[in-house]
């Protein structure tokens, strides 16, 4: 079909219409929504391309089950089946990916104003349309929705919570990169909805109060270590500050061992990326800046260990927001040994995809050296989390295994869509940690 004939207006107003779907939720359970999803997967894949082609953009209809209009569906089944007992968080998530960024491309294409400087092609026309729009649509779903869940959940979250999920699910849908809006934006507001609703209202309070306590000394503590890092050259401006920023708040919930923690794993990563430098530099493999850390690295290595310590003090299930904690810590700090020293010293490189060798550096590569090094350090920051008393002894296969699997999958992802710029190495990194935590928890969990 030619590009002339193509309604991007009216594939839009779909896109958002549909949304009004999710306030059925009310009155279904998790296996009836499921059920409608898929009949409208079905109808997608094999009725609308005949019905209405003129809703798909140039190349769709060739490969028609890689577009957003099958993506959306397939995102609404996936939010139903993970949160089948809270269905409020998948109409919430439903709404700001229907409402949100179906207004977001539209105020961006009306309104071209303010391009964004890490992504020309977003504005910040577009984002406030997915922050306003999004967040006011998943806010009236989850109200909506909330007779469905029992027990109901607090006001407090229908209103505040969808809010939030939409500023997150604004910002990750301005990276650059191309992996579907239609699963970027749902999965980021679930993720802070889901987060949101382990937070329990009650020792929200204590926690502040007790934050207030230490928050001078913790970032007096970070500004100087972030300024340290800086002169000596191991983060950049923007990481120094980041790096601050996200101390500071592991250290006024996690705790000031939860801060040294997080400080061990950053120099671990430090050193490590200053090994075998000069045969790193030769090869053309070097990090980026000399090693110099940046904003989005720091954000992408700890943003989910972050998320968890601020769980932590505000939840009833501590010890499992600690192990997620401490897995991600590791997680992330295992993985940049783990590749630093395979691009230093690693003698047989495969992808682990396909388990060809391909040259050190290449994205989703692996060695045995590198694997065993970042084995040995999840290990030692596993144990030292444990000598700080962040989590029991019982734990460390836990951590240790979960931080294998975060790797691996990063690796795997790293292997067929980093390339083709589906995702990039931060997100690489924050989805490695995120996979290791989760991991860790449903191995504790399973063993009982």
């Amino acid at each position: 079909m030619a590009a002339s004939q193509h309604d991007e207006r009216g594939r839009k107003l779909v896109h958002v219409a549909f949304g009004g779907c999710a306030l059925a939720l009310r009155y279904l359970s998790w296996w009836q929504a499921a059920i409608l999803a898929s009949c409208a997967l079905a109808f997608n894949l094999i009725v609308l391309p005949r019905v209405a082609p003129q809703l798909y953009r140039p190349g769709e209809l060739t490969a028609s089950a890689r577009s957003g209009i099958v993506l959306y569906p397939v995102a609404v089944l996936l939010l139903v089946l993970a949160f089948s007992t809270r269905l409020d968080i998948a109409a919430a998530a439903w709404a700001i990916l229907a409402v949100g960024d179906g207004m977001a491309t539209m105020a961006g294409r009306r309104f071209r104003w303010i391009p964004l400087p890490w992504n020309r092609a977003k504005s910040l026309a577009g984002s406030l349309a997915l922050f306003v729009a999004g967040g006011s649509a998943g806010a009236l779903a989850a109200w909506w929705c909330r007779p469905n869940v029992s027990p109901a959940p607090d006001p407090w979250f229908s209103i505040a919570a969808p809010l939030a999920a939409a500023l997150v699910a604004a910002l990750v849908e301005t990276i650059p990169v191309r992996l579907d809006d239609n699963l970027s934006v749902p999965a980021s507001a679930a993720a802070v909805l889901g987060a949101l609703s382990l937070v329990h209202a009650d020792l929200v309070g204590p926690a502040v109060v007790s934050a207030g306590n230490v928050i001078l000394a913790a970032a007096a503590a970070n500004m100087l270590v972030a300024w340290l890092g800086y002169r000596a050259r191991t983060v950049t401006a923007a990481g120094a500050v980041a790096g601050a920023i996200i101390g500071t708040l592991i250290a006024v919930t996690a705790g000031w061992l939860g801060w040294a923690l997080l400080l061990a794993t950053f120099l671990a990563a430090a050193s490590s990326s200053r090994l075998g430098l000069r045969r790193k530099m030769h090869l053309g493999i070097a990090e980026e800046r000399g090693g110099r850390r940046g904003a989005g690295n720091a954000i992408a290595n700890t943003g989910l260990a972050t998320v968890a310590a601020m769980l932590s003090v505000v939840t009833l299930s501590r010890e499992m927001a600690l192990l997620a904690f401490v897995t991600a810590l590791a997680a992330g700090g295992s993985d940049t040994i783990s590749s630093e020293i395979g691009k230093a010293w690693g003698r047989r490189t495969w992808i682990v995809s396909t388990f060809r060798r391909v040259a050190p550096g290449t994205s989703g590569a692996m060695s045995l050296e590198g694997t065993i090094a970042g084995i040995v350090g999840a290990t030692g920051l596993g144990l030292l989390a444990i000598w700080l008393g962040l989590v029991p002894q019982g734990m460390l296969v836990a951590v240790v295994a979960g931080a294998t699997v975060g790797s691996l999958a990063e690796s795997l992802l790293g292997a067929t869509l980093e390339a083709p710029g589906i995702l990039n190495n931060d997100m690489l990194n924050f989805l490695n940690t995120s996979i290791a935590a989760a991991a860790a928890i449903l191995m504790v969990r399973a063993a009982g």
